[in-house]
């Protein structure tokens, strides 16, 4: 499909480009006059209406950006709202570190209604990317870890608070099974190559807690490698704050029913197949198991400097709008937005001659 600056430069066949290639500018002075001078452009009524259809179109799409632009500032306020609500909130809590905590079940909620949802995400999303700026700025060392049930709903928020921001500034670290080499390495040292830098957030969609469930549990580590890592993993962690790094770790809860019912439909969803591995189902029949080694994680790893936040997964949506707006409740961050920008105009075409359109490829216009 053409673009606008193709659209607007007619079409040059292999003869026309030739001579024109071809013609010196000797060979243009001895042309007469005549033959020199430039053929009177015709103008049609139809060419003359296109000016104004353009400005037109123009005008147009710069009204609806402004009134987007207004929309997102408007629930870009209700998410500092709600932002602050949750600082608010959390100075109520009490002291963390203490290992008590409980996965207790969500109240149920009415289901949020999608324009409520959309227009709370959205304003959440132009907090994230302040709050990118901000760590760039700052040259902060932010980690996000993302634990929990299978299926609670740790990709989708991930993909939710990553949408808007730089795969430059913000990644994702979703490491597969450790290799063999990887297995005789120090424990933590697979996750330590993917550390931030200053000016980077990293989202660990699983991390080195994986000893402490998946591996307990399956038995793919020791029992002595087990108690290795309860006793060294909070030292690890207390290392990471000491060094500069802002750690932060959610747990994604999720009710016994909700996870057959997504499991189910992810068994008969033809783009969700390849979420339910082996070790899904596993969770599944080893339900009361894992809830004994989160529960003795917990135990350990809940400590002051990096406490666990439960999340409540069977509200997706929710789940979703509270992970983002806690996430932005901990950073203090402060707006720097650019001052308005301008755009220049576009460089004009003298003397270029736009090859021929038969000699490119496009693609098939099949919608």
């Amino acid at each position: 499909m053409a673009t606008n600056s193709e659209e607007a430069t007619p079409e040059v066949t292999k003869e026309e480009s030739v001579t024109t290639a071809a013609e010196s500018p000797a060979a243009a002075a001895t042309k007469p006059a005549a033959a020199r001078k430039p053929a009177a452009k015709q103008t049609t009524p139809a060419a003359k209406k296109a000016p104004a259809k353009d400005k037109a179109a123009l005008a147009k799409s710069s009204e609806g950006a402004v009134k987007a632009k207004v929309a997102l500032t408007r629930a870009s306020e209700d998410a500092v709202k709600a932002i602050k609500a949750s600082r608010k909130e959390a100075s109520r809590l009490p002291s963390r570190g203490s290992g008590e905590v409980t996965e207790e079940p969500a109240q149920p909620h009415k289901r949020m209604k999608a324009d409520e949802y959309e227009r709370a995400i959205a304003g959440l999303q132009v907090e994230m990317v302040k709050l990118q700026e901000w760590i760039k700025f700052k040259k902060l060392k932010v980690v996000v870890l993302f634990e929990g049930r299978d299926a609670a709903g740790k990709g989708g928020c991930i993909k939710r608070i990553t949408e808007s921001l730089s795969p430059r500034v913000t990644k994702v670290v979703a490491l597969p099974a450790p290799t063999e080499r990887e297995q005789s390495q120090w424990y933590f040292q697979r996750y330590v190559l993917h550390l931030p830098a200053a000016g980077e957030m990293v989202l660990m969609d699983r991390s080195w807690y994986n000893r402490a469930g998946v591996e307990k549990v399956m038995g793919f580590c020791t029992p002595e490698e087990h108690s290795e890592f309860l006793r060294s993993c909070p030292e690890f962690e207390r290392m990471l704050v000491r060094s500069g790094v802002i750690l932060i770790k959610y747990w994604f809860s999720i009710g016994n029913d909700e996870q057959e019912r997504r499991f189910r439909k992810r068994i008969y969803h033809p783009t969700k197949h390849w979420k339910l591995s082996p070790m899904d189902l596993q969770s599944r029949a080893r339900w009361v198991e894992y809830s004994k080694a989160k529960d003795e994680m917990f135990a350990h790893t809940d400590i002051k400097q990096a406490p666990w936040y439960v999340v409540h997964g069977d509200d997706k949506e929710r789940a979703r709008l509270n992970v983002m707006t806690h996430l932005l409740s901990l950073i203090d961050y402060e707006d720097l937005t650019p001052e308005r920008i301008e755009l220049p105009p576009r460089q004009e075409d003298h003397g270029y001659v736009r090859p021929p359109m038969s000699d490119q490829t496009f693609i098939p216009e099949i919608f």
